[in-house]
């Protein structure tokens, strides 16, 4: 993010504060930052219920403020003097915050602050930073409406360093501190940009996500479903939705177990002593949906990653390093007690499932093996549509949080950017940002609508294997350490759908769409003919991604008319539709309608056609 912009929308989420307070007096503040594209602030109103109807009244009194041309004005403060303001004034989440600062601290306040008549609007304990004049937003919005008029050189200076556009967007609850038993907030989402056109776009690009929205379209299409019976974020999928599913898991599967990797099977639940001894108890005990045995109360856990598995099914056995590396993959759903607040459709639930796999390999084998995943990733995006993808490559910093011999991590952070250089990945480098466990490769992918998604990981280990003392006997004859290397090539199944499913708007490619073709009648005169054209259908496959597929197709041999036939299989998505009528029937051939055109195939050339039309797709 720009700093720039940055310190102008965290700004904005003070004048925010300042417009809600001159409208609801008797409101206490929790927390207002910058995010991407905007800012937000946590508020509790009491016995006030705000709404989205309100939010174009706060946005008046914001553009009223910045009009009057309010400045930000940096103070500071002992804890003492702080702690006094904040209970002075019924703040009590600014209390809390500054309780848990140390007592010799040194406290930040920014007063927004109308310098005609020296009235301070609000003040709010913060570290900045901000912009100092307000005046700019009033220059942008001047500087605008003189560009529409004309070509006025001075409009367009001022144009040129234009602050953010800005619209309050939407009301939502927030837990303070994201604690479910904590008070619940009302949260305001503000979006801002530095120009309106920008705004503009960014406000466009949110009604085409409307109308791809997963949840909207995974029931308007047939493709999952949840019961609250069965419970919050736990998906249930239709027919329709597990073709779509375990196609893509299917893809998955099959690219790694063309790169050497074996298939593995492990249970749901396991003793919580696995979790003790891998060292993810300690640090994601609160996530565990735990399972006591009648029998004996001995205690198990549904499990919520597949890794401490993996490991001991390595351990089974003596290895030597004549068979490293040791390749294992799995599709298997987990379960995680998310917080019910943080579900949200596909993109966050508690049972995922994840095509998760783990490699074992020596230490001279680390570069081969990410350059074999990273091949892997380009192939499965590059299939799906998506092949605009980064690469963050995420390193250890100085900090004493990492584990593990340091030597190692730096020869793993060079082996790591050696294999991004040498497959022409776009990458950028953070330090601090690795696991505490080792470093990564996060791979992110560009939708069509221009929105990035985390997908794929490549994550390296040091410490399960030296939790669970895995060894191999090398080439000396002596017991050596493996490196273990996670990876997700989708990640859950479930998340990855959410995105799919907006990438393409419903529109799925050929290879996995749940129904490929559908058969339409212009009456039942032609009832037989279409028959005909099924047990040619019957015998088709689709050479997919990985392996051949019988054909999906379906027959609408309704009474309805051919327009109201033709609107359910549009609305349906339905990639290739037949439309089939008395001509077509003395002709021996079909109407092919795809989405963006229509033309006459003979059925002896229909095969032909629909293998053609499935490999042309794959090779975009």
């Amino acid at each position: 993010m720009c700093k720039e912009v940055e310190k102008m929308r965290h700004t904005l989420s003070h004048v925010l504060a300042a417009a809600v307070k001159e409208l609801y007096p008797t409101t206490t503040f929790g927390i207002g930052p910058a995010i991407d594209n905007g800012f937000y602030y946590d508020i509790d109103f009491g016995d006030v219920k705000v709404s989205d109807a309100d939010l174009a009244k706060i946005e008046k009194k914001m553009r009223g403020i910045i009009a009057r041309k309010c400045v930000m004005e940096r103070r500071e403060a002992s804890r003492e003097e702080a702690l006094k303001w904040a209970r002075d004034n019924n703040q009590k989440y600014k209390v809390e915050l500054i309780e848990e600062l140390p007592k010799d601290a040194t406290i930040t306040f920014y007063d927004l602050k109308d310098p005609r008549s020296g009235e301070v609007l609000f003040t709010d304990l913060c570290k900045g930073p901000h912009i100092d004049d307000l005046s700019k937003v009033e220059a942008f919005r001047t500087a605008s409406s003189a560009a529409v008029g004309g070509s006025n050189k001075d409009a367009s200076a001022l144009v040129a360093h234009a602050s953010p556009a800005f619209q309050l967007q939407r009301v939502a609850g927030a837990y303070w501190r994201g604690d479910e038993k904590r008070e619940m907030l009302t949260r305001i989402y503000g979006v801002a940009f530095e120009t309106q056109e920008e705004l503009d776009e960014f406000l466009k690009r949110q009604e085409e996500a409307k109308k791809r929205d997963h949840r909207k379209l995974g029931k308007e299409l047939d493709l999952f479903c949840f019961s609250d019976l069965v419970g919050a974020g736990l998906p249930l999928f239709t027919p329709r939705g597990t073709v779509l599913r375990e196609e893509l898991s299917e893809l998955s599967l099959g690219l790694r177990g063309k790169a050497g990797f074996k298939k593995v099977w492990t249970p749901h639940i396991t003793k919580v002593d696995l979790y003790k001894a891998s060292g993810h108890y300690a640090k994601f005990g609160d996530e565990l949906f735990m399972v006591h045995s009648q029998v004996n109360g001995e205690e198990f856990a549904l499990k919520p990653m597949n890794c401490p598995h993996h490991a001991q099914i390595f351990a089974s056995r003596p290895r030597t390093y004549k068979e490293m590396p040791v390749r294992y993959m799995e599709a298997t759903t987990d379960y995680r007690d998310e917080k019910t607040g943080e579900l949200g459709g596909l993109s966050r639930v508690r049972s995922l499932t994840q095509d998760d796999s783990h490699v074992f390999c020596r230490k001279d084998q680390i570069k081969e093996e990410i350059q074999t995943l990273v091949s892997i990733v380009r192939r499965l995006y590059t299939t799906v549509g998506m092949n605009k993808l980064r690469a963050r490559l995420s390193y250890r910093d100085d900090s004493d949080k990492y584990l593990g011999d340091p030597a190692l991590w730096e020869m793993a952070q060079k082996q790591i950017k050696e294999a991004a250089i040498e497959n022409g990945l776009d990458y950028f480098e953070q330090e601090g940002e690795a696991a505490f466990y080792g470093p990564k490769i996060d791979f992110m992918a560009e939708d069509a609508i221009g929105r990035e998604h985390q997908v794929a990981t490549v994550q390296l280990d040091f410490v399960q294997p030296e939790r669970f003392e895995l060894e191999f006997v090398n080439e000396k004859g002596e017991k050596e350490r493996p490196v273990m290397i996670h990876h997700a090539t989708l990640g859950s199944i479930e998340r990855f759908l959410s995105v799919f499913v907006e990438h393409t708007g419903g529109w799925f490619p050929l290879w996995c769409a749940p129904e490929q073709v559908r058969i339409l009648t212009v009456n039942d005169q032609v009832d037989d003919y279409v028959q005909e054209i099924a047990e040619v259908l019957s015998g088709v496959e689709l050479e997919e991604p990985v392996r051949h597929n019988a054909l999906r197709f379906e027959q609408d041999l309704s009474n309805d008319s051919l327009g109201k036939k033709i609107r359910r299989a549009t609305e349906m998505k339905i990639p290739v539709v037949l439309i089939v009528g008395p001509k077509d029937a003395s002709e021996k051939a079909v109407s092919v309608r795809l989405r963006d055109k229509e033309e006459k195939v003979k059925l002896d050339e229909l095969v032909e056609y629909l293998q053609k039309l499935n490999e042309d797709e794959l090779q975009g």
